[in-house]
């Protein structure tokens, strides 16, 4: 699910939300560039009062960031938010360009390579469009799932929408006319958390899932390629050892062919190499955090940045020294923007404590038969206990073996 607290990257563009509220900045170490803030919670409201079928005014949400993304060139950047509002901004200069409503609160959302149009999908599993060109203009419905959809991407070609959801499937659709479907990725035992087309090889995607595996597919096809299970990488030792867990982003580093994978609910980053001639992944090495990790994005020429809950370093990055990943020290670009963090800390501090993972996605068990049986032997026992009366309103002797041969039935 989308984060209360999360991290954007795009080109040297650095954007850091957190609650109603999100920063931007530049990982330049350069002092001129100017910090841009905005909060949603000053936004302009809808005129009308939505209510629901009982007549009475709905939740009107609290203006938590939901989720948000650049556009590929980095010009545009985008946001939903608990009160069901899309908001797009122009980054050169930043400027607020519109804020229009979309119809339920939203979960993931993408812009087209184009960046003519902005995909957003949303609780109820809907896919809509919002213009790009025309800012203020209305969304279009552009294709629907029968259950939530939690993340949503297009092909670098803008041929192909793919949309993952709580059902386990990976659908992808053709962007010209959605109703056509090009192919399913099946094979996730629980829902898919999050998809991710890799930028240099257009015809590979990652996914993720409750189910504790990373999957690499062929996806026009929706041919697996590879699986590898999250939970034989973990040792027995470590606390989260037995907890269930889904990953919250995925994000790849083109100039190493590196993707790192953090999950909601472990202090830890997961390091892989993509091969994409033999078509596989390798696992590298993990990172561990001594404080909860808010989100990761990787920067080209810089490494990967992590977001955490800790004030006096909210930010590390990470790069491969000698093969193995480690944190840096503390550069011109790491100690400016940590320092606007910290002087923006309340943003965050309110993130601390909220619970947004996917714990509530799970798919429900139920052992039906073990009850019944319980509940059978305690009718029995009761019984022998308190025999019903005879005819004469004596109580009913029991014979020899029939006991056995009830508890038998």
């Amino acid at each position: 699910m989308a984060g209360s607290a999360g991290l954007a990257l795009c080109g040297q563009a650095l954007v850091v939300r957190g609650g109603s509220r999100f920063l931007a900045t530049s990982t330049a170490s350069s002092d001129d560039d100017v910090l841009f803030t905005y909060d949603c919670s000053t936004a302009e409201k809808k005129l009308e009062e939505n209510k629901g079928e009982d007549g009475q005014p709905v939740d009107k949400g609290s203006d938590m960031i939901l989720a948000s993304t650049f556009s590929k060139s980095g010009s545009y950047f985008a946001l939903t938010d608990d009160s069901k509002r899309l908001i797009l901004f122009r980054t050169k200069p930043w400027q607020c360009l519109s804020v229009r409503t979309v119809v339920r609160r939203c979960t993931a959302l993408t812009f087209m390579a184009s960046e003519e149009k902005l995909l957003v999908a949303d609780k109820s599993g809907d896919v809509y469009s919002f213009s790009v060109v025309e800012p203020q203009g209305c969304g279009k419905l552009e294709l629907g799932h029968l259950s939530m959809l939690l993340d949503v991407a297009v092909s670098p070609d803008d041929r192909y929408v793919l949309t993952a959801d709580r059902d386990e499937k990976i659908r992808v659709s053709w962007a010209a006319a959605p109703h056509s479907i090009e192919s399913f990725c099946l094979g996730h035992t629980e829902f898919v958390s999050r998809i991710f087309v890799v930028p240099d090889h257009p015809e590979l995607l990652l996914s993720s899932s409750g189910d504790r595996t990373l999957r690499l597919w062929e996806y026009r096809s929706g041919q697996e390629l590879h699986c590898c299970h999250l939970t034989s990488l973990r040792e027995p030792a470590e606390p989260w050892a037995d907890k269930r867990f889904a990953t919250s982003r995925i994000t790849y580093w083109c100039q190493e062919g590196c993707v790192a994978l953090l999950c909601d609910c472990i202090p830890v980053v997961y390091i892989f190499q993509l091969d994409a001639h033999r078509q596989q992944l390798g696992y590298r090495q993990q990172l561990a955090f001594q404080h909860r990790v808010w989100d990761i994005a990787f920067e080209e020429g810089q490494g990967l940045w992590v977001l955490q809950d800790c004030r006096e370093a909210p930010l590390a990055l990470c790069r491969p020294v000698d093969g193995w990943w480690q944190a840096v020290p503390e550069n011109a670009a790491l100690k400016k923007v940590s320092a606007c963090l910290r002087g923006n800390w309340a943003m965050l501090e309110g993130a601390a404590g909220v619970d947004v993972g996917f714990s509530g996605l799970y798919k429900a068990t139920f052992d039906n038969v073990t009850a019944y049986l319980r509940k059978k032997e305690e009718r029995l026992q009761k019984r022998r206990q308190n025999p019903p009366p005879g005819p004469n309103g004596q109580a009913k002797k029991t014979k020899p073996g029939e006991a056995s041969l009830r508890c038998s039935s």
